[in-house]
């Protein structure tokens, strides 16, 4: 590791402790530092007021951790896809992963309703939630390989990936059409995405599954690094293939999946991160881009829930359109450099 590359590890760490700090401070009342760390890690009755410690413990700081699990997440996702796709505009939002997440949800919340079947018992919408997400992530991600192992052109890939999302975006607006004012309203609310909904509870249940993907992502590294080489070489080498692709698909779902479920489709930010992170550190080893991608992952997700949640604010912003305003000019940028593949 060179010393550039240890000083910008040093930085982004750096960064993601002070934005993360801010975090907690941001909001519809800004809350000092001071009043912070003592809402953190002092109980005793006298030093600070109690609303204050509740905002802090119980929706401030779900908030920022939840930030810092769905950069990482969705980073590592964006970067092993791009990597096994051979395709720099692959990701869980481009390939139609969070599509197929989504419709897992809409079942779960829109559908079950027109049945007749009740969702309001908290852990059915825990766990349900989550087991829907990841049903409907899995299957698109399945189609999405199975697409791939049989046609080689990377852009006819990327256009059947959004396809396909887009036919799982089909039946999720039947179902909108069909349901009632109340399912509808709390769904639409879900789809534009939010760090702010997630409770204490839920984090018992979100991290270790994000451990889990986190984890896989890690094993990952060298086999990410011998398919750089293309897979008849990767063959050579003696990389089981179909294994490979089965670890990315769980990594895939357990992340993009539980994310998705639980803080609504975040677009942009598996797709633009990575491409990001290469820029920083102009390095292809998967050792280096895999912890680099996840620290700048992280910043970046508590940089825009920082603008979303500003004091300028009435109301906390939809997380998913400050991922977008960020990341739309990086692909831009992406496509520019990349305009062969294009062609």
């Amino acid at each position: 590791m060179t010393t550039r590359t240890s000083i910008l590890f040093v930085l982004l760490a750096a960064a993601t402790m002070l934005l993360f700090v801010v975090d907690l401070a941001v909001g519809s009342v800004a809350i000092p530092l001071g009043e912070v760390w003592r809402g953190l890690w002092d109980s005793s009755p006298e030093s600070v007021a109690e609303p204050l410690r509740l905002v802090v413990r119980n929706f401030r700081l779900p908030k920022a951790v939840m930030a810092l699990l769905a950069g990482a997440s969705l980073s590592s996702v964006g970067l092993q896809m791009q990597t096994l796709f051979r395709n720099p505009l692959a990701g869980p939002y481009v390939l139609g992963v969070s599509s197929g997440a989504s419709l897992g949800v809409s079942i779960m919340l829109l559908g079950l309703p027109l049945l007749g079947v009740s969702v309001a018992n908290p852990v059915v919408q825990n766990i349900g939630v989550a087991g829907a997400a990841w049903i409907g992530a899995a299957a698109i991600m399945v189609v999405v390989m199975a697409v791939t192992a049989r046609i080689k052109n990377i852009m006819t890939v990327l256009i059947l990936g959004m396809m396909f999302g887009s036919a799982a975006s089909a039946v999720v607006e039947i179902m909108q059409y069909l349901s009632p004012e109340g399912a509808l309203k709390s769904y639409v609310v879900w789809t534009m995405g939010s760090l702010g909904g997630v409770t204490l509870a839920q984090l018992g249940i979100i991290v270790p599954i994000v451990v889990v993907g986190l984890v896989l992502s890690v094993l990952l590294i060298k086999p990410l690094n011998i398919l750089l080489l293309g897979e008849n070489y990767a063959r050579t080498m003696g990389l089981n293939i179909k294994r490979t692709r089965l670890m990315v698909t769980i990594t895939t779902v357990l992340l993009a999946g539980t994310i998705t479920a639980y803080c609504g489709p975040i677009g942009f930010v598996g797709l633009a991160v990575p491409h990001v992170a290469r820029m920083l550190f102009r390095e292809a080893d998967h050792k280096v881009l895999v912890p680099a991608t996840m620290l700048t992952g992280t910043t970046t997700m508590l940089l825009c829930d920082i603008v979303s949640s500003l004091p300028a604010n009435d109301i906390a912003l939809p997380i998913n359109t400050v991922s977008a305003l960020v990341g739309i000019p990086v692909v831009v940028v992406v496509i520019l450099r990349n305009r062969k593949m294009m062609m």
